[in-house]
């Protein structure tokens, strides 16, 4: 049973929270008083300001992250009889993804203190069946790229970059549309930035970028607002698509919120630097660490606690926690672990070790723009009091 607040815990702080202001209600309802609702020039408007944003030549928004990652791999061309190799930890879309094209998702361990892809268990698992690789930006910090693109020049194996915790993180020598084949990016509320729902593929060929457009419309090669344009009904189905179309609603909303996503970023990595110098030294957990090479979009701020120095185990933790008003989380559970990939690929316990491993210690703590210092005193006061309480010390 999870205990009483020790005190007064006032109100609960999220691990993330979206924030809207007057100028993004003003974009929406300004679409709400126009004539296209949906394909139209709303659409094109948000995809120029990514592409400026992200220094890359083709971004195709959509409906949802999870999207993303289908329309990811159909520009790929993944399809029956191939594997794709993913990392453990991550949310379960990574993977599905493999399996909406009709390939096979082979799991592959992490890095012990950074969670990102372990590109020496990628290097283990590649067999002559796999088509793609995908990598996982966990918690704001890009993955190894280099080693990733090392590996998947030689063997003329694609790379999708799984980058929802991740836009606005930058590499010093690539730009998007070069660190991978296809890069996907989220919209969903608790990112850096929000359209409701929506999400976006960036891919620097023009065919596998007009692909996308093509897969996220049914497969037919106009939209409703190009055809008006033409002045013609006709339209043409020439792949088996889907119905992955973002609103101009949601277009206008993201655009209006990417004016402030520099800004947001910036107070991100405050909000981290913060945690990590309050952090130092408590006995009971460690922050990730972050490699020194590359940047970091902090979607998330995660710790990993030193079960050997506590009388209890994450759970605890992370129950007291939500007690006293923390919006703890967890992310995540080792996807193979699920009851569906146990049953679909007979997937054990054992697969990925570091990742079941460090998934039993992780916590994610409260980190979003709004954030106060007062907020982040509290939360590194409340985890504190909470882990001396179980000390074995």
């Amino acid at each position: 049973m999870t205990s009483k607040p020790d005190h007064e815990a006032g109100a609960n702080l999220p691990y993330g929270r979206h924030s809207v202001d007057e100028e993004d209600v003003s974009e929406v309802v300004r679409v709400l008083s126009g004539d296209w609702l949906t394909t139209g020039p709303e659409i094109r408007r948000f995809e120029q300001a990514l592409e400026e944003f992200l220094d890359v030549p083709h971004c195709v928004a959509v409906s949802s992250g999870t999207a993303a990652l289908h329309c990811a791999m159909q520009a790929c061309d993944v399809g029956p009889g191939d594997e794709v190799l993913v990392p453990a930890l991550t949310f379960a879309a990574s993977a599905n993804a493999a399996l909406y094209v009709g390939a096979t998702p082979i799991f592959v361990d992490v890095e012990p203190d950074t969670l990102l892809v372990d590109v020496a268990s990628v290097s283990e698992r590649i067999t002559e069946r796999t088509k793609a690789i995908v990598a996982v930006d966990y918690a704001g910090q890009m993955a190894d790229y280099d080693g990733l693109n090392q590996i998947a020049r030689e063997r003329g194996i694609a790379i999708v970059a799984d980058r929802c915790h991740s836009i606005g993180a930058r590499h010093a020598r690539m730009s998007t549309g070069s660190i991978a084949t296809a890069s996907a990016f989220s919209f969903h509320p608790v990112k850096h930035i929000t359209s409701g729902e929506g999400g976006v593929v960036a891919l620097a060929d023009p065919e596998r970028a007009a692909a996308a457009r093509r897969f996220r419309n049914h497969g037919i090669t106009t939209d409703h607002r190009e055809r008006d344009r033409l002045v013609t009904h006709s339209y043409d189905m020439v792949d088996l698509g889907y119905n992955y179309r973002l609103t101009d609603l949601q277009a206008a909303l993201g655009r209006s919120q990417l004016r402030r996503l520099p800004g947001w970023l910036a107070r991100r990595r405050e909000i981290a630097a913060r945690y990590d110098t309050m952090f130092a030294g408590m006995p009971w957990l460690v922050p990730l660490s972050k490699r020194v090479d590359r940047d970091h979009a902090y979607h998330i701020y995660v710790v990993a606690l030193k079960l050997d120095r506590l009388t209890c185990d994450r759970d605890k933790i992370f129950e007291e926690l939500r007690a006293n008003g923390i919006g703890a989380n967890v992310h995540y559970v080792p996807v193979y672990l699920h009851s569906f990939y146990r049953k679909r690929l007979g997937c054990q316990p054992g697969l990925c070790p570091v990742a079941e491993v460090e998934y039993r210690r992780i916590l994610t703590l409260p980190l979003y723009p709004a954030m106060t210092e007062s907020d982040i005193e509290r939360v590194v006061a409340t985890v504190d009091r909470i882990c001396r309480k179980y000390s074995c010390d």
